[in-house]
């Protein structure tokens, strides 16, 4: 009931189009439990002896149920699709909520999921919506009406008869009551099994060179064979149970006809019962039992409709660990300065990634941080941005604490060049353009020369109009690279992270870069990470980092006059 109370709740605002819907289910209803009064009344009248005046009210009774036959018309359209309209728009408001609620996680909270099963919930779990509120919730209206209504006309034709045809009734409802508690588990498990054939295939379709290459297909034709195995079994034992449970309603619905038929003629033999009342009670039945006989149907979407809607619901009700403190102020006229106040980081507990970090930088200053890998240099930048937030100590950006900004205004001043450098599937001009919506194709041209790709660019057939392909692969690593920093240039931020900027390209595309970046220096303040030191030789601080801790401060030729850590990277480097 909590869930469905959360569902109504999403539905609200399409009251108006809902108002319209139901109105015309019940206005509909009233005319499949008028339509049959009206035959009834028909062979009524046949039944004494025809007349004119007879005829003349046959011709009425006739005109009648013509136009409410019409008016059928009329109301199924609007009950039918004024429930659609609402809840496909419903469907596409929520899958945008969903959207943008995942998209509004930490990092934090992307580390155990798959992209296909996130998908999934985007895609699938929301459809179901369209199938609780165009489908369930009309028809369970509708059922609920026609059943009270018939139940009534029933009672005043013979109660005596109407009594007798409910004997099926409980028999039906136990029966849906076990349909029900069966298929549900089912249910849930193949909304899972579609979620995981989806990450399957995203995961698949991602990796498909390493699949190849490592003559991986016939494993991963298997590993997908398993997962939709799973969906399809669920569904095939949903679907048993389902041909077992209709025939079974059938069977006990047509104990009423029987009932009727048998018992009716019992009656109208000792005078007791009409042959007319016997026609109404035969349409009636029609009525009363179809509402029941698709119970079954009713039932499994409900359980599809609810598996869905839970896992979407689970995704809405998820808390954001990192947003907007309540009083968040904009970061305006940033300079560039960053300070580190005793700060430590964990992404599980007790399991300390970094601490005790504390470090200045000014404005226009390059930091570089080195080290072995998984020290924690890569969390450190992340911490700037905050895609997450500091287990203790606070992390200051022109002396103001950065959870008391807007992440907005905060990661609109940093500008990052990642060492997986993505691309998304449009244009060279379109990727680089991406920091910067209101730049013109003179700014991106002027940034892609600053990045030392505007030449690379130009000798490509289409230029700058050139589709890069999924994650830019029909790029080389060194072209991927020069276009993330030229897009890091455009968005024009005080502050720029570049995190192994060097580190899988050949020497020619490093010099490049080296100068990209020295270009750079002075004017913003640049925090580097780097694996080559030959990238950080000029970088006005160095960070040497080693099991969380930063082991050794200085400058390039400061720190080679120590003993330590950076010493022997450095002569490890040169003895290549």
């Amino acid at each position: 009931m909590k869930l469905l109370w959360k569902l109504g709740k999403e539905a609200i605002k399409y009251r108006t189009l809902y108002i319209i819907a139901i109105f015309s289910t019940f206005a509909l209803t009233l005319i499949n439990l008028t339509a049959p009064k009206i035959l009834s009344s028909m062979t009524a009248l046949l039944e004494d002896n025809v007349n004119e005046n007879t005829l003349k009210d046959i011709g009425t009774l006739t005109v009648i149920l013509f136009v409410l036959y019409l008016l059928k018309i009329l109301f199924r359209f609007l009950s039918n699709y004024l429930a659609h309209k609402a809840a496909w728009n419903l469907v596409e408001e929520l899958r945008i909520r969903v959207y943008n609620r995942i998209q509004g996680f930490s990092m934090g909270f992307f580390s155990d999921k798959q992209t296909g099963d996130l998908m999934s919930r985007v895609v699938n779990d929301t459809a179901t919506f369209e199938l609780l509120y165009a489908h369930i919730i009309p028809e369970m209206i509708t059922n609920v009406v026609t059943v009270v209504g018939v139940v009534i006309i029933l009672l005043t034709i013979n109660a005596k008869l109407a009594l007798l045809t409910f004997i099926p009734i409980p028999f039906i409802l136990f029966s849906g009551w076990i349909f029900a508690t069966k298929v549900r588990p089912k249910f849930r498990v193949s909304q899972m099994a579609i979620a995981e054939l989806n990450a399957k295939l995203q995961d698949n379709f991602s990796g498909v060179h390493e699949i190849q290459a490592f003559c991986q297909e016939s494993y991963e034709s298997e590993q997908v064979l398993k997962k939709a195995g799973v969906f399809t079994k669920s569904m095939l034992y949903a679907l048993k149970l389902s041909a077992i449970f209709h025939p079974a309603v059938e069977f006990l619905s047509s104990i009423g006809t029987i009932i009727v038929v048998g018992f009716g003629g019992f009656l109208a033999f000792h005078g007791e019962l009409s042959i007319s009342d016997i026609v109404a009670f035969l349409l009636y039945l029609t009525l009363f039992y179809a509402p029941i006989s698709g119970l079954a149907r009713l039932l499994e979407e409900m359980q599809q409709a609810y598996a869905g809607a839970e896992r979407v619901m689970m995704i809405l009700d998820t808390p954001r660990d990192i947003k907007n403190a309540p009083n968040a102020k904009e970061l305006t006229h940033v300079q560039g300065s960053i300070t580190f106040d005793s700060v430590a980081f964990e992404y599980e507990k007790d399991v300390p990634i970094v601490k005790d970090i504390d470090f200045s930088c000014e404005p226009g200053q390059m930091i570089a941080l080195v080290g072995p890998t998984g020290v924690g240099k890569t969390t450190l930048t992340q911490l700037i941005s905050r895609f997450y937030d500091p287990t203790n100590g606070k992390i200051l950006i022109d002396g103001i604490d950065i959870k008391e900004v807007t992440l907005e205004s905060l990661r609109s001043n940093i500008a990052p060049v990642l060492q997986d450098t993505f691309l998304f599937n449009g244009t060279i001009g379109e990727n680089i353009g991406y920091a910067n919506s209101a730049a013109d194709l003179d700014e991106i041209v002027a940034a892609a020369k600053a990045a030392r790709i505007h030449d690379n660019i130009m000798e490509m057939p289409a230029g700058y109009h050139t589709k890069v392909g999924e994650r830019g692969m029909r790029l080389s690593g060194g072209q991927k690279q020069r276009i993330a920093i030229a897009r890091a240039i455009l968005r024009k931020a005080p502050i720029i992270i570049l995190d192994e900027a060097t580190a899988s390209v050949d020497v020619e595309t490093e010099k490049e870069i080296q100068k990209a970046i020295s270009d750079l220096a002075g004017s913003r303040t640049i925090v580097a990470i780097a694996h080559r030191l030959s990238t950080i030789k000029n970088a006005d601080l160095i960070l040497v980092l080693e099991n969380g801790k930063v082991v050794q401060k200085g400058t390039h030729l400061e720190l080679l006059e120590q003993e330590g850590l950076y010493k022997r990277l450095n002569l490890a480097q040169n003895n290549k």
